[in-house]
């Protein structure tokens, strides 16, 4: 199955979110791109997944398709892919939190 958002990077398991490096395996980063934008392309990417399952289940519904297990993937790869992005959000408020903790 394929990383809906981008973060696995092979059998190593998950590689950490660095500025100016894009979301796919191999591809070379982009020069100037931030965390921000890598951010910001996952988040429309996931949201374009929970579209495409809700619009094939209202395919469904509507009688417009039939095929079943494919929109049963679609939703679980919306699920997954937003899983995912709020696992990366809890990651991100708790090394923020850790941050505020630091004495200056």
């Amino acid at each position: 199955m394929a990383d809906p958002l981008g973060l696995i990077n092979g059998p190593q398991g998950a590689s950490p979110i660095r500025p100016g490096v894009s979301g796919a395996p191999g591809s070379p980063a982009a020069p100037g791109a931030s965390f921000k934008d890598a951010l910001m392309k996952q988040l429309d990417q996931v949201n374009r997944l929970q579209q495409d399952a809700e619009i094939a289940i209202e395919d469904v519904v509507s009688g417009k398709r039939d095929d079943m297990d494919q929109v049963l993937i679609a939703k679980q790869k919306a699920d997954i892919a937003f899983q995912m992005l709020l696992q990366v959000r809890n990651q991100m408020m708790d090394a923020y939190e850790e941050i505020k903790q630091i004495r200056v």
